[in-house]
């Protein structure tokens, strides 16, 4: 009996994929894991806080994982071939990383960034080959790359939606599973909580769920800057909330993106501009690392949960996370000239920081 068919099958193609997929995790396997840095408290308080340090991936940033399971993610899924030009949405530290996958692959990129992105994160996207796209208005930048992924016959990455599906949160070598297997020798190995940002809320999705897949008391807070929109539709529970947006790169979104997964988190906490940057500068002051604004942000936030810690006479860890270093906010968040033209004054919140460790 004849039967009609159809055949896409292109087995060159499909070696071409294997072979992308063996390049990025090669990637993986050379990259190993990421440091878990001692924060110096004082060790009468009970209380140890530890800094997980992304800033030490290939290409500088937390956001090096979500680049890999992105690419990963396509992969699998027929969307990325060996002709197809990636387009992604992005503030900056993702795509500088989706470039470096995009030439390890030999895929043209297209980042669509806002127009205030740091010199220095365009910098590194051209460096690893890619170009940069770069609009007036934050709000446009999905249109702009559906548009242009159109354009070109490519593929929009869109990690604001896949960022929380492109990531296997019950392990893995996920960012969860290797921060409680480097904590499993540390006086309170199950931590009491864990701080992260939100961007795209693809880290907080796996942090979270994982925390619950795995059965820990470990509870999760996720720390906003001023401008987003996830902490007023966390509290409120509209998910139409909308917002300026963030002065925080890589953190804090105009509206609330579709990885972001509210039920997984314990915890949000607003955290103003001017005391994340200030955090930022009381880091490199305390331990000598250059980090970035978004972790300022986690570590305002942990200073909090440690004070109410120790004020409820509760003992444990708290674990958060250096996303980016500084080197790349010289021209802002270092930049005292920067921060007056923004309205921001640090000095207060440093004041504040350097009041909370004892001499």
């Amino acid at each position: 009996m004849d039967m009609d068919f159809v055949d896409r099958h292109d087995m060159e193609a499909r070696h071409w994929v294997a072979e992308a997929i063996r390049k990025v995790e090669a990637d993986a396997n050379r990259s190993c894991d990421t440091h878990l840095h001692v924060f110096p408290l004082p060790p009468r308080w009970g209380v140890n806080l530890y800094l997980k340090d992304e800033s030490v991936h290939p290409t500088g940033s937390l956001k090096h994982r979500l680049a890999r399971s992105l690419f990963l993610y396509g992969l699998a899924n027929g969307w990325i071939g060996p002709s197809t030009t990636i387009v992604e949405a992005s503030s900056g530290s993702t795509a500088v990383s989706e470039a470096y996958f995009a030439r390890l692959l030999g895929l043209p990129f297209i980042a669509v960034m806002p127009a205030s992105t740091s010199p220095e994160k365009c910098h590194l996207i051209e460096f690893y080959g890619g170009k940069c796209h770069l609009v007036d208005d934050p709000t446009t930048i999905y249109d702009e790359s559906h548009r242009l992924a159109a354009e070109t016959g490519g593929h929009f990455m869109d990690q604001f939606t896949y960022a929380e599906r492109a990531t296997d949160w019950r392990g893995n070598n996920n960012i969860a599973e290797s921060i409680y297997a480097q904590m499993s020798l540390e006086p309170h190995p199950v931590p009491a909580w864990i701080v992260v940002g939100a961007g795209t809320g693809g880290t907080s999705s796996t942090i979270g769920r994982y925390i619950r897949y795995r059965r820990h008391d470990t509870r999760l807070a996720v720390a906003d800057p001023e401008g987003s929109a996830f902490y007023p539709s966390w509290v409120s529970g509209d998910p139409s909330v909308t917002a300026p947006g963030s002065r925080i790169e890589g953190i804090g979104r105009p509206r609330v993106e579709p990885s972001f997964q509210p039920t997984v988190i314990d915890r949000m906490v607003a955290v103003p501009d001017a005391r994340s940057i200030a955090a930022m500068h009381w880091v490199r002051e305390v331990t000598g690392r250059d980090v970035g604004g978004s972790t300022g942000t986690n570590v305002a936030a942990c200073v909090d949960l440690i004070r109410e810690m120790r004020e409820a006479g509760e003992q444990g860890s708290v674990v958060t996370l250096i996303c980016d270093g500084g080197e790349r906010y010289r021209g802002t968040y270092c930049d005292p000239g920067w921060l007056a033209a923004q309205g921001l004054d640090i000095h207060p919140h440093l004041d504040e920081f350097r009041a909370f460790l004892p001499d």
